[in-house]
């Protein structure tokens, strides 16, 4: 079931945004060649924590996958498309791009965001070009996102734009709803019909996330039942905000740009 947030809960995403956003910026000075992805994990808990909030993404359970997730934040290397677990033995090289998925928790209510960094000073020309366009798909999306429209116009705009540039999106995972609870409806697709689906109305809250890879489409699960890769090897770049549909457009309830 699909809830409008009257100003109360808004204020209180306002502020698990705001967390969630201090701390993709802290990754921005911290991300760098030979630091362990569980040292990342540390830094974003530690300053949760600092925050008054708590880690969304720490314990969470999805039917299917015996294990909950054991980190703060999703850690996603090259062909690792999501939900990529930290660990003391997996180390960032020189020219690799890494996708940091957070999200944080203040008094009952989620906010929730991406982005993909570039590792050191070779990355190439390929694996940039792959973010430049994951991340503009990300504003394309953002900006069929006002009262009137539909949940398809964003799709449609994102998927035209993917696939106008020569890569392709992943399609077995979405957007989502959030609020009291992380990932609540609507689903929100990253490609669809113009005019289709649900048609948006101020106090909604969601997340667009564009999830883009330069290679072929499908993707495959990898053996801890959580980190989702790239079928073919090729690379994946990850962007996404946290949104609130107001009376006369949209806001970004995680500012980390």
């Amino acid at each position: 079931m699909v809830t409008l947030k009257k100003p109360p809960e808004i204020e209180k995403m306002k502020r698990a945004g705001a967390v969630v956003a201090d701390v993709l910026n802290l990754m921005r000075d911290v991300i760098k060649p030979g630091i362990d992805t569980l040292s990342l994990d540390s830094a974003a808990e530690d300053l949760i924590s600092r925050e008054s909030a708590s880690a969304s993404f720490k314990g969470y359970r999805v039917r299917g996958i015996d294990t909950p997730f054991p980190g703060s934040i999703c850690v996603s290397i090259n062909d690792e498309v999501v939900h990529g677990i930290p660990s003391k033995d997996r180390f960032l090289e020189d020219g690799d791009i890494v996708s940091i998925d957070v999200g944080a928790m203040v008094e009952g209510y989620h906010g929730d965001a991406a982005c993909t960094y570039p590792v050191g000073d070779s990355v190439s020309r390929e694996r940039g070009l792959l973010m430049e366009t994951t991340r503009e798909a990300l504003h394309i999306g953002m900006s069929q996102a006002s009262p009137g429209h539909t949940l398809g116009d964003i799709g449609h705009a994102i998927e035209k734009w993917v696939l106008g540039r020569g890569c392709g999106i992943v399609r077995d995972y979405a957007g989502h709803g959030i609020g009291r609870k992380m990932h609540e409806a609507p689903q929100v697709p990253n490609h669809g019909k113009a005019g289709s689906g649900m048609v948006l109305r101020a106090g909604l809250t969601f997340c667009i996330e564009p999830m883009v890879m330069s290679g072929a489409e499908p993707v495959r699960s990898a053996s801890n039942g959580w980190t989702v890769l790239t079928k073919d090897g090729s690379d994946a770049a990850h962007f996404e905000h946290t949104l609130l549909i107001t009376a006369d457009g949209v806001m970004i309830l995680t500012p980390w740009e």
